[in-house]
């Protein structure tokens, strides 16, 4: 099978999240499906261009018309194929060259990535690759599909379309007058792409694509509820027939105790008791903790953003530091008052307390290894890698039960076992503080009980082969229709 895969983003070219993450392993492992032919289409940005580990070379020219603009395009390939997969750029100096090192947050955005969506089409025409699928991501590829019903059926008559939501919160907004100046659909398509007088291009996407995904069961039910839905609940229900959810897997081979370079120590399911212990060691010097082994390691490597819950667990830090004896480590940047929070905490506990408010991703292995208890009591978490990277590692997880969260941790009960970590299912304080005190008294008076936990944790496949083999099925539901 045929297959294009466009995003914004794909590590290790360029990453900001999880969509970054989900791009470099998804094609490799649908690229692992024999008899698949895989293609992966980023954007050209600076970060990329200037970068001399990638070799690459000019494919085609040619002029994208977006509006009433003629804008330049170049389709660049990656001179080497990484794990089977092609990996093609859209070169713009215009909307990708000559900006800082954020792949987002400017003001032209939207038409910036508008472009992007159109140039991918008119990119695979030139070629001659005329996929069997195309799968997009999030608002940054959501006009795709609309492009693809009302402009390109002529270069495409049998390609079927999946869009996959990452994050339903950024949906691609624009103002009325963007449909003409620079989308430039035909008129039947204004209803398409109108919400409240606006354009909102994941809205188009969900109307117009064959198929709608989410990267979790849960989160695909999830989003039928204004809740979770941010303004788009009816227009998911109008889609329910055409949606579903398939949960995200990690890539096992990079975050891997046994041969993660990171780790001062490597360790497996059957050494991890010994393993851990030295990471956690390494970790609590590297990071001017006390080098106490009975000590419970609290840990978080997240973005220091609202929804991950972190209101959660500021109001219960100093509660949970008066009435437990634990220590907390958290790794991260973001909104300048957690930044602020937890820098004040560390200060205020320089013996039970280390905030590493910076971006490094050794330190997060290394938190990943070295911790005992993983906390993620997000808000909302469409599938969440973070608590499946614990576990990888045979660090607890204490979690929300929501979007992925619920359907990768089942709840363990007091004793650890029935499932892979803690839960809470209402979103309050109290009932985070409540599941986090369960683990800690499980691993304080049933050592063995928690070790066993650990051992559940580490033994779970959670690589990305049985994802590939759902979207498969999918793919060949989509063809079939």
């Amino acid at each position: 099978m045929k297959i294009a895969i466009l995003a914004s983003e794909g590590a290790p070219y360029c990453k900001s999240g999880g969509l970054g993450d989900v791009m470099e392993a998804l094609p490799s492992a649908l690229s692992r499906i024999a008899g698949n032919q895989v293609v992966l289409i980023l954007p050209y940005y600076k970060k990329i261009k200037d970068n001399l580990a990638y070799e690459t070379e000019l494919v085609i020219p040619y002029e994208v018309h977006l509006g009433w603009r003629r804008q330049y395009a170049g389709l660049v390939r990656l001179k080497t194929p990484r794990d089977g997969v092609q990996v093609y750029f859209i070169d713009s100096d215009y909307y990708f060259g000559g900006r800082d090192c954020a792949i987002y947050g400017h003001g032209d955005d939207a038409e910036r990535f508008a472009f992007f969506s159109k140039a991918c089409l008119d990119g695979l025409a030139h070629m001659g690759y005329i996929p069997d699928v195309i799968q997009c991501n999030d608002w940054q590829t959501a006009m795709v599909p609309t492009y693809l019903q009302a402009q390109y059926r002529w270069a495409f008559p049998n390609t079927r379309c999946m869009y996959t939501i990452h994050n339903i919160e950024y949906q691609g907004w624009a103002h009325g007058g963007f449909f003409d100046d620079v989308l430039g659909l035909p008129w039947e398509y204004r209803g398409t792409m109108d919400m409240n007088g606006s354009v909102n291009m994941m809205k188009g996407a969900i109307e117009t694509c064959d198929l709608v995904t989410t990267v979790s069961e849960s989160y695909s039910r999830e989003l039928m509820y204004p809740y979770y839905a941010h303004g788009l609940d009816g227009v998911i229900a109008g889609a329910a027939g055409k949606l579903t959810g398939i949960t995200n897997g990690i890539d096992v081979g990079t975050f891997n105790p046994e041969t993660d370079p990171n780790l001062p120590a490597h360790y497996n399911a059957e050494t991890f008791r010994e393993g851990k212990a030295l990471c956690k060691a390494a970790l609590q010097q590297e990071v001017g903790l006390p080098q106490k082994p009975e000590v419970p390691l609290l840990v978080m490597v997240t973005r220091l953003a609202g929804h991950k819950g972190l209101d959660l667990l500021c109001y219960n830090a100093r509660k949970l530091l008066a009435e437990e004896s634990c220590q907390l480590l958290i790794l991260g940047t973001g909104e300048p008052q957690f930044e602020h929070f937890f820098r004040e905490l560390s200060a205020e506990y320089p013996d039970r307390v280390a905030a590493k408010i910076t971006f490094n991703l050794g330190l997060a292995a290394r938190i990943y290894a070295g911790g005992d208890i993983y906390l993620m009591p997000s808000k909302s978490e469409p599938c969440g890698l973070s608590q499946m990277n614990a576990m990888r590692y045979g660090t607890v997880p204490v979690v929300h039960a929501t979007g992925g969260l619920r359907d990768t941790v089942p709840p363990a009960d007091d004793k650890g076992l029935g499932g892979l970590g803690f839960t809470f299912q209402s979103y309050n304080a109290d009932d985070f503080l409540y599941a986090l005190k369960r683990c800690l008294a499980l691993y304080r008076e049933d050592p063995e009980g928690f070790r066993q936990l650990q051992y559940r944790d580490m033994t779970q496949d959670f690589s990305w082969d049985k994802p590939a083999q759902k979207y498969m099925a999918l793919f060949h539901k989509m063809l079939c229709n």
